[in-house]
């Protein structure tokens, strides 16, 4: 069964959604974070091009279609597999941490 309740569209979809945006767009998380680390209370004078450069790729896979069905695809998937299991798994990250 794939209807979706409202919590699942409102809060579980997006939520997925901002994870793998923000592993897509890491490079320009670190750029903006390192930003910030050497400019301390500058930063929003001085980061602002890292922030918008940050925020254009989060803003783009957020407003994707496709991207949405990716999301989605992965959360049924998931939800399917709790359902079957019982066990909730943790989602995976694209990229490692380093």
């Amino acid at each position: 069964n794939s209807k979706l309740r409202h919590v699942e569209k409102d809060v579980l979809i997006p939520q997925i959604m901002r994870d793998r945006a923000k592993e897509l767009c890491s490079d320009k998380v670190q750029a903006f974070t390192k930003c910030c680390q050497e400019t301390g209370l500058l930063m929003v004078v001085k980061c602002r091009q890292e922030n918008t450069a940050l925020k254009d790729c989060l803003v783009g896979y957020y407003s994707d279609p496709s991207f949405y069905e990716e999301c989605k695809a992965e959360y049924l998937k998931q939800r399917e597999e709790y359902r079957a299991t019982g066990i909730k798994k943790k989602r995976q990250k694209l990229t490692p941490n380093v």
